[in-house]
This record gives C-alpha cells, structure tokens and sequence, in this order.
C-alpha cells in the first residue's frame, strides 16, 4: 500500500547519502565542532542574512523545542502555543517535564494572533500563575497553514512590545516557504523571530534540525543546556553534512517544492471531484473530508492518518506528501479517487 502517513517515511535524499558515504572514512572532530558542520553554519548564516546569529544542530525536532523553550525561561515562566500546537499535542508533555507550562490559546486555522497572545496575557496578571514569556508558533503550522510576512510582522511588534520571546518551530519550514501562496524568506524569519529551527527531518534529511537564535541574551551557555538535555550528539558531523548538502545548489528548497507539488496534484483532483477540507492548507498536508464509506476503501489501498471526526459520517484525514513522493503514487491515488465517483 502506498503511504501518505508522513513526510519521514524514506531514508534521505540521494546527494546526503552520498555526501556521507564519501566522508565516512575521514577523521571528524566530536560534539559539532567538525569542518562540515562549520560550513554547514557559513551556508545558513548566509542564507538567513545574519551573520551574528548562533546555530546549533540537534537531532529531533522535540529536543529542540524543549532545550530551546527551557533555556529561555525562568522556572515560573510559560510559553503561549495554539491549542493544535507540537508541544501542545505531540510532545508527550516534554515541555511541561522541564517545569514549564504550555499556556494553550484556541486557534481554529493554528495560527496565533497578537489578540489570541493578549488574550493569554490578560488572565495571567500576578505572581499567583505562571508568567508568559513566550510565543511559540509553527510554520507551515501543524495543520498544514502558514504565517504571512503582514501576520508575522505583527505578531514580532507585539512580542516585542511585551517584552515576549517569540520561537518558530520549523519542522516543515521548507514546506512553508515553497508554498505558491508564501511571501517570506528565511532572511524575514531571522528579522521578525528571536529563536527559529529549520527542519531537516521532514525534509530530506536522515535527521537533524538547525536551531537558530538570534536573540542575544539567549544565546550564552546554550550548549551546556544541549548537553545537559542528552542532544549533544558525538558524530556530530553527521548532522553538520546533512546540512552542508541541504544548503548548497537549493536542495533543500528542492525537496520541499517537490513535495507541496505533490500535494498540489492532490488537492486539484480531490477539488474536482468534488470533496471539501477540514483547514485551507497550501503545503504538503492536506486535510480532505471522506465519508466512513469512502475512507475504508481508501484504507485497503493506502495509508494514512486520521484527523478528527466531522459529523456522524464524516471524517477528516491527513494526507502528507514528501520530497520522495512518486508520480506513480499520487496518480494511484488519484485514478482511485475518481473512480469511486
């Protein structure tokens, strides 16, 4: 059966394979503070357009977050997340676990608005609750929407006005920004955020997401707390080649257009043939409404995940698309689709 479950389901991209395999004899120093991972920091520093920011890679996507949300706040100090938000939903409570509680704000597309971060800020007024500290937010965002450069501008002013840290997770960056409806860049994220993380894991990668912070004051001792956490990965050059080879000849934007490609094929047929979603999603996860019927047809033939309940009938599934999606799969699916019509 073919497999829109994930954007992880393959290995990596051919070019990293390669590009590990031929360094796989050479003599690398530990802990990150190899050659490939140093020119893998050059290449993003010049891809973001700031040079004084720190990058550190780490493995997942959930170390991240908590390493870099626990570095950031004080013991009574909480971070603001749409209710759909990673650490909100998937992350097994790891950001609770570090002693820091995740303030979840309802956001029916998941995107959070400066009035969705008051809103939180105006019920939390004194020392008897915890302090927002934080804004974190996802782009693309976990339901396959993402921020505007007009939303993101006022979401940093507000932070900024209120003294908030602002955090993107961006475990599907890449997604976000080959979106045919996308007007930023990395250079805008790395203006308008204070600490941000390009994702290599959904996007090509064996593994690996590149921290970016550009805050001052959150980048002393940060890879004490890398260590602290048990992330601080021995064959770091392992990370450090991966992005070497994500951010030279546009790999990594690549991949990324190739699987919201895909997904594009999808969401045109399924448009056509007359089904409806659950969010308005541009990017590699789609979000179709199938009757019970229909998704267990669909199940005997393919797999995927599902989303939430519609009504008594009607579900809401999550199809995701990624850089190694065939042609051949996607019009399988699509021939199929049309033949239950």
């Amino acid at each position: 059966m073919y497999s829109f479950t994930n954007d992880y389901s393959e290995g990596a991209h051919p070019r990293i394979l390669k590009a590990m395999l031929e360094a796989n004899l050479t003599q690398n120093t530990g802990y990150s503070l190899d050659t490939h991972t140093g020119h893998a920091i050059e290449l993003i520093k010049k891809e973001i357009c700031c040079h004084e920011a720190d990058i550190h890679i780490i493995v997942g996507g959930t170390q991240t977050n908590l390493i870099a949300i626990s570095a950031a706040l004080r013991p009574f100090q909480a971070v603001i997340s749409a209710s759909t938000g990673h650490i909100n939903v998937h992350e097994t409570g790891a950001i609770e676990a570090t002693g820091h509680k995740v303030l979840a704000m309802t956001a029916p597309d998941g995107r959070l608005t400066p009035a969705l971060v008051q809103e939180a800020l105006d019920f939390h007024t004194d020392e008897h609750m915890v302090q927002p500290k934080m804004v974190y937010i996802s782009n693309s965002t976990e339901i396959g929407t993402q921020y505007t450069k007009t939303e993101l501008e006022a979401l940093s002013r507000f932070c900024r006005l209120h003294d908030l840290y602002l955090f993107m997770d961006g475990a599907r960056m890449g997604a976000a920004l080959t979106s045919p409806v996308n007007d930023l860049t990395l250079a805008d994220i790395a203006r308008l955020t204070d600490v941000f993380y390009i994702g290599g894991t959904k996007n090509g990668a064996l593994f690996g997401e590149a921290l970016v912070i550009t805050r001052e004051e959150l980048k002393a001792d940060f890879r004490f707390m890398i260590k602290q956490r048990g992330a601080m990965l021995a064959k770091g050059w392992l990370l450090g080649i991966q992005f070497e080879e994500l951010f030279q000849n546009d790999l990594f934007y690549d991949m990324a257009r190739h699987a919201n490609a895909m997904a594009s094929v999808l969401r045109d047929a399924l448009t056509e043939c007359g089904y409806s979603f659950a969010y308005d999603s541009m990017t590699n996860q789609l979000f179709p409404i199938f009757s019970d019927e229909t998704i267990e047809k669909l199940a005997q033939h393919f797999t995927f995940n599902m989303d939430r309940r519609m009504d008594e009938t009607h579900s809401a599934i999550r199809l995701v698309t990624s850089w190694a999606t065939t042609e051949e799969g996607v019009r399988e699916f699509v021939e199929f689709i049309r033949g239950l019509r």
